[in-house]
């Protein structure tokens, strides 16, 4: 991935984030956390990581955000009166946070020597995200997470037919 790219993502990334936190209005707040959401998909793919890529677009920025404003038109946020709140050291407090945390940071060498380079292959770092190298290491035989993922698979499985049985019950 280029470092002109990287530093472009991970300032809109940042910008985003500073908005969904300073934001009033939740429904705008949630609407830039998508925008966080897919700048981070689009960060994966400049990573050769397509199949964490789509995920997080489909679950992340797809489903679990219609839960969030779900719940913010059930709860009726998106109105200005329901969001007022009394009291002025939030603010004192969140730089308090915010400095423990970057003296945590520095404290254990994050800051200062920087985290530590992976060594991986260039082979890798083209087809290690991929769906063919994902379903490949995933349903090798000779590799550990088959009987997993099959058990897996199962439990969900009976958890949907217990869920059906339970549901028509209630009929």
């Amino acid at each position: 991935m280029s470092t002109l790219l990287f530093w472009i993502l991970a300032s809109l990334m940042i910008l985003s984030a500073v908005f969904v936190v300073a934001n009033r209005n939740p429904v705008r707040s949630a609407l830039c956390l998508v925008l966080n959401m897919i700048l981070l998909a689009i960060m994966y793919l400049s990573l050769s990581a397509q199949f964490i890529a789509v995920v997080q677009v489909i679950v992340y920025a797809g489903a679990i955000m219609v839960l969030f404003l779900f719940v913010i038109m059930l709860l009726n946020l998106g109105a200005p009166n329901a969001l007022k709140e009394k009291g002025g050291m939030h603010s004192l407090i969140a730089v308090a946070a915010a400095g423990a945390f970057l003296v945590l940071l520095s404290g254990a060498g994050a800051i200062s020597t920087g985290l530590p380079a992976e060594q991986v292959t260039k082979k890798f770092l083209v087809d290690g995200g991929t769906i063919e190298s994902i379903g490949l290491a995933l349903y090798n035989p000779q590799l550990p997470w088959l009987f997993p993922f099959e058990v897996t698979s199962f439990l969900l499985l009976v958890a949907v037919v217990g869920a059906i049985v339970l549901a028509k019950r209630r009929i």
